[in-house]
């Protein structure tokens, strides 16, 4: 089992001007830490409103930075937003395929539909066709990096003629493909389509263990992979405070784990939130908390390996820890991941090798059955897309099209003009 990190970045109330500054800058420290210690994944969410809970909002942003002060430490997108409203599929294959060329191919392409209200109705996508709009993207944007060129396509949330989408991403045909889960029905739906499963969600080992077992049945049995590959693979979250003393583990720890819970929470079931001006951390402080799974691994080194070993025993591909929640300070979260990379990852670093080398044997027929099945993209020779001057230039021996080219072209001089004298009319 391979270990990642979560970049939540989260900065609950009240705040200063440098608080952002210094939260990021934490966070690039702390994902060096992490890349030095055998982390093996870094995962950066995207989110857009959600004060407090998530700053994370350009994570093509953040990752790239990441990229440039780790050397081997796979970079996540956990994940980028398809619906059409919020990111066009080609700026998507346009980004994903610049972070693999300058993170010389340390990808991983995690995708979502989104479900907050409040990200939903602020980019006008219909929370009742997402799902459908994220199909539609994330096949399509699959087609957009892997093909030169891509043929085009008229659909119902996207449509866009032949172009040749570049830069193309240095792992082919496309960087591994994962979709955020948050149930079993999502696991399963990510095992049909031959995604990895991000499953974003607090468990023990016995759990665990059902949702591993479904997942790969069902990928064996009813794969039709929805990109050109396929990456059949389980991911689950773990909140990880670590310290020698268990009591110190908890007091730094438990507060942030139960903020993310609660914070998620208000975001997506139960909160009314006013823009701007409602104070996540003081409603937080005053809230009757739910019990909460997944902190086994707030604790000693020896809690910590006890739930790892149980999510491997489980047949968990990764687990990603979220190391920094609520109001976790730094010089915290710094020693934590110091006495994890002392006393925790080793063993499973090296577990890890012998596991995959199992795992790719024990799949790969399943996994060649899965692959005649990817809905290949055809070759075309596009039209020639001419120029405006051209294109003016061509329809000018008809009547109606000579006047609407006389005057495109008769407008669009006169706008460059405006523009070289700063005289441009607003009319």
């Amino acid at each position: 089992m391979q270990v990642g990190m979560f970049f939540e970045l989260q900065r609950p109330r009240p705040w200063t001007d440098s608080d952002e500054l210094e939260l990021f800058q934490n966070a690039l420290e702390w994902a060096e830490i992490g890349d030095r210690i055998g982390v093996a994944y870094c995962w950066a969410q995207e989110h857009h409103f959600l004060e407090e809970y998530s700053h994370s909002t350009a994570p093509e942003v953040f990752l790239s930075a990441v990229s440039q002060r780790t050397k081997n430490m796979r970079i996540g997108h956990g994940v980028a937003l398809m619906p059409p409203g919020y990111n066009h599929p080609a700026r998507i294959a346009e980004r994903i395929a610049t972070l693999d060329l300058v993170s010389n191919g340390r990808v991983e392409w995690g995708t979502g539909e989104s479900s907050s209200r409040i990200e939903l109705e602020g980019f006008r996508v219909n929370y009742l066709e997402k799902r459908a709009m994220w199909l539609e993207s994330v096949r399509e944007t699959a087609k957009i990096i892997s093909s030169t060129p891509y043929p085009g396509f008229e659909g119902k949330y996207f449509s866009m003629p032949p172009r040749n989408v570049v830069p193309k991403p240095v792992q082919k045909p496309h960087p591994p493909m994962w979709v955020a889960c948050t149930n079993r029905e999502t696991m399963k739906f990510a095992a049909r389509l031959g995604l990895g499963a991000l499953t974003f969600a607090f468990m023990d080992a016995t759990e665990a263990k059902f949702w591993v077992e479904e997942y790969y049945e069902i990928f064996k049995t009813d794969c039709t992979p929805i990109g050109q590959s396929v990456n059949p693979n389980i991911a689950m979250l773990a909140g990880v405070m670590c310290h020698r003393d268990r009591e110190v583990a908890r007091e730094r720890g438990v507060e942030g784990q139960q903020f993310f819970k609660w914070a998620l929470a208000h975001y997506y079931r139960h909160g009314r939130h006013v823009p701007g001006h409602t104070n996540l951390w003081e409603e937080f402080k005053k809230a009757e908390l739910e019990p909460m799974a997944g902190l086994t691994a707030v604790g000693t080194p020896e809690d910590v390996r006890e739930h790892f070993r149980g999510l491997e025993a489980a047949g968990l591909d990764q687990v990603i820890m979220l190391q920094q929640g609520g109001k976790y300070t730094h010089a915290d979260i710094c020693e934590s991941m110091e006495l994890l990379g002392q006393e925790v990852l080793p063993e499973f670093i090296e577990r890890h090798v012998q596991h995959a080398r199992r795992k790719r044997d024990e799949l790969a027929p399943y996994i060649e059955k899965a692959l005649a099945r990817v809905d290949k993209v055809p070759e075309v020779i596009p039209e020639a897309v001419e120029s405006y001057p051209l294109l003016w230039e061509k329809h000018a021996g008809t009547e109606v099209q000579s006047k609407r080219a006389i005057m495109a072209n008769s407008l669009w001089r006169v706008q460059v003009a405006q523009v070289q004298a700063g005289t441009v009319d607003e009319d």
